[in-house]
């Protein structure tokens, strides 16, 4: 296979950045060290930039999850320009191509069947004839001034944010190679092979949860790198839900910062998909699961015929729960004196719709764990 020429500019920035950092990080720490105001300073920065990627280049601008004020975009702008991922525009004219040709070797264009180093960095680094520069599909993106000052002014906004403003932060604090050390060197080479990780080893190590249709995986550490984008099977299946970590329990920061810049008014329109398709989702893949474990089981006819049985009853459990939460919504919302007199009935039907669903929820469990055993047994 003929081999793409190198783009010599990327080449250099993601070969030469960890190679410094690997140098110069350890020898200053050892000779100088570092104190509490820089590695706070390296925090501030990592942060800064890890969110405006998640939460801005990912969420708001490549999926239209929320719609954000002019000021906390312009914010997303300025860190993303110092995260050093290209513009917005670019950016997320090449994430959209991801999603749209998922694992499409032709067509993706950090498609993970590549391997590993394809879709980790060797994309950037190569030259590809996948999309164009004329942003075809990031036209709504081009009516944003946000978006077209952060573009225009570019290579100033990276230049100025990754080495002057760490420069004169740590020249104001009086140590001013440390502080660029962390904040500026350190910091860019662990922002970028962090995000780098959701195109490679989101693609490759974790569980698929919700879908098996591409090669998105749900993993709970990469979620923790990445401010909550590990999630990234529930991604690729609702990829405009402005979460990632739909579970409560799951780590997701980024949803958290959206919810709270939501609750003082930077961020409106939050988009998420109904419960139900979500669980619908998640218990067809469970079923799926299941189903090809019947090959290691006694009497796979019976079992097949249980577990489509006790799918039925779970998935219908389900939508009678969720309709009727949403007549109860409704009902207090539109017709207050109405719900006022059949409140009482109302909750005892919500509460017995409730149990139905933790009761088929269980049943389901218990099967599963039991054809489980089976196979275990068997082995």
């Amino acid at each position: 296979m003929e081999k793409l020429p190198i783009k010599k500019p990327n080449f250099i920035v993601l070969t030469l950045t960890p190679l410094l950092a690997v140098i110069f990080v350890p020898w200053y720490g050892l000779t100088v060290g570092f104190d509490a105001f820089e590695w706070g300073v390296f925090a501030f920065f990592m942060v800064a930039t890890g969110l405006a990627i998640t939460a801005g280049y990912h969420r708001l601008w490549s999926h239209r999850a929320y719609e954000a004020h002019w000021s906390l975009r312009l914010w997303h702008a300025v860190w993303g320009a110092c995260a050093m991922q290209n513009s917005i525009l670019h950016w997320c004219a090449d994430h959209r191509q991801h999603h749209r040709f998922v694992d499409d070797n032709d067509r993706d264009p950090y498609s993970a069947p590549k391997g590993f180093f394809h879709s980790h960095m060797g994309w950037i680094i190569r030259k590809q004839n996948i999309y164009t520069d004329d942003f075809a599909n990031v036209k709504d993106l081009q009516r944003d001034p946000v978006v077209l000052w952060q573009n225009k002014y570019y290579l100033a906004l990276t230049v100025g944010t990754n080495v002057a403003v760490p420069l004169a932060i740590g020249w104001w604090h009086g140590a001013m190679w440390g502080t660029f050390l962390l904040a500026g060197l350190l910091r860019l080479v662990l922002n970028h092979h962090f995000t780098f990780f959701i195109n490679s080893l989101a693609h490759m190590w974790g569980r698929q949860t919700y879908t098996d249709a591409n090669t998105a995986r749900d993993n709970g550490l990469i979620a923790l790198l990445t401010y909550g984008e590990g999630y990234h099977n529930y991604h690729h299946l609702f990829q405009w839900d402005y979460r990632n970590g739909v579970r409560w329990w799951q780590f997701d920061p980024t949803k958290w910062v959206i919810r709270l810049c939501a609750w003082v008014g930077l961020a409106t329109q939050l988009r998420q998909p109904p419960v139900v398709q979500i669980e619908k989702a998640r218990l067809s893949m469970q079923l799926k699961l299941a189903l090809q474990q019947l090959e290691h089981a006694p009497e796979p006819d019976a079992w097949r015929t249980r577990l489509e049985e006790a799918h039925r009853q779970f998935l219908a459990a389900i939508e009678e729960f969720n309709r009727f939460r949403q007549e109860l919504r409704l009902a207090k919302e539109q017709f207050q004196e109405q719900f006022s007199r059949d409140r009482q009935e109302m909750k005892r039907r919500y509460a017995e719709l409730k149990a139905e669903l933790r009761h088929q929820r269980h049943a389901w469990r218990l099967l599963l764990a039991e054809l489980s055993g089976t196979e275990l047994t068997r082995a």
